[in-house]
């Protein structure tokens, strides 16, 4: 599911661990106590059990079944290998204790809140600064194996590389065509162009077989956000561009589209992927709801997040949940940015495109853990 197409948003903030804040509902204290640390770069943290907003409230049950799919993935690192700047979330080897615990966790929100409580201690991202949260998901295509007057959009495979790869529009003008790259053909161009810019999917055949396709590369030429073209074109505002403000152009103006997408030159390939069902940039599954694209530079894959966000599409247009950090993209930047992911197909679709929320984040990493770090006397 990582890709660089993945929808720019605002820079990120850079990482600075400090101590969590209160939040509502009282204090809650955690057992390794609140001894303050002073991090290579100088960064003071009070890593204490801070409140987290809404922590009560939230079912992680499937948060903990999201983290162990991560385990599976993190502990084939080098067990000394350090996670996060300065070594922050400690050594892969300090994971082995919570992820052997994962397997054992019973059913259920109370035993999921206490398995993550007992292992973890929360440290607040970017100073407790807010970020900005959108989404993405699976899309679910209509295809064919073969050319029909319905099914008339080509989902092309990687060419053999060349010194100069075709534009999109060379290739929307045939450059590829006749050349025995088309890999599937599908039957709205506007899914199409959006399937590329959440770098895979699932499509479904006529025959009712559901294949995955996914990211196999792309024609090397820069990436022009086409949200940018439409608001130079006097078609949208600024603060209105999103995905689903762009598929709504797109289908409005059919017989524009082909010059809206020719602006962008950047063109993403696919290939065939082994198993239906989203993956992420660490290889594991992708869990709807509970899994998070970061940027890894200030957030390592596989960690535990927190996150309480404000105008999100969800009930009373709040998210406060546990997540998992299993993705990246090109748009992710900084501690206090991520792109949610809210599952499969048209409902999912909608949600993603729509999400446009702020917030803050808790980075959750072992208590008990060999740092990089000295004691603060």
């Amino acid at each position: 599911m990582s890709t660089i197409w993945r929808l720019a948003g605002v820079a990120g903030l850079t990482m600075i661990l400090a101590a969590c804040g209160t939040g509502d509902g009282g204090s809650r204290q955690g057992a390794a106590g609140g001894r303050p640390v002073v991090t290579a770069s100088g960064v003071v943290i009070d890593a204490s059990y801070a409140p987290l907003p809404g922590w009560d409230g939230d079912d992680a049950s499937a948060a903990v079944q999201a983290f162990r799919q991560s385990c599976a993935r993190l502990l084939r690192q080098p067990a000394s290998y350090p996670l996060g700047p300065d070594g922050i979330a400690g050594r892969v080897s300090d994971w082995v204790g919570p992820c052997r615990a994962a397997e054992q966790v019973a059913p259920g929100p109370e035993a999921a809140r206490r398995f993550f409580e007992q292992w973890f201690e929360p440290l607040v991202l970017g100073g407790g600064q807010t970020g900005l949260f959108t989404g993405y998901y699976e899309p679910e295509l209509r295809g064919s194996l073969t050319r029909t007057a319905k099914f008339d959009t080509p989902l092309y495979r990687m060419p053999p590389k060349s010194r100069r790869m075709p534009t999109r529009a060379q290739i929307q003008n045939g450059a590829l065509a006749r050349r025995g790259l088309e890999l599937l053909w599908v039957d709205d161009p506007v899914d199409a162009f959006f399937l590329e810019i959440q770098g895979s999917g699932r499509v479904r055949l006529t025959d009712g077989r559901v294949i995955g396709v996914e990211y196999a590369g792309q024609n090397g030429h820069p990436y022009h956000p086409v949200g940018r073209t439409l608001v130079s074109w006097g078609e949208l505002e600024l603060e209105s561009v999103s995905m689903v403000a762009i598929r709504d152009w797109m289908r409005r103006n059919p017989k524009r589209m082909a010059a809206l997408k020719a602006t962008n030159p950047s063109n993403i390939f696919f290939r065939l992927k082994d198993a239906v069902g989203a993956r992420g940039a660490m290889g594991v599954p992708l869990t709807t709801g509970r899994s998070l694209a970061v940027d890894p530079k200030s957030v390592p894959l596989g960690v535990p997040v927190w996150v309480d966000l404000a105008d999100a599409p969800s009930a009373g247009q709040i998210v406060r949940r546990l997540v998992v950090a299993q993705d990246t993209g090109g748009a992710i930047k900084g501690a206090v940015r991520g792109d949610l992911f809210w599952g499969v197909g048209e409902a999912a679709g909608a949600a993603a495109g729509g999400m446009r929320a702020r917030g803050r984040a808790w980075m959750l990493v072992p208590r008990q853990r060999t740092l990089g770090i000295s004691a603060a006397r």
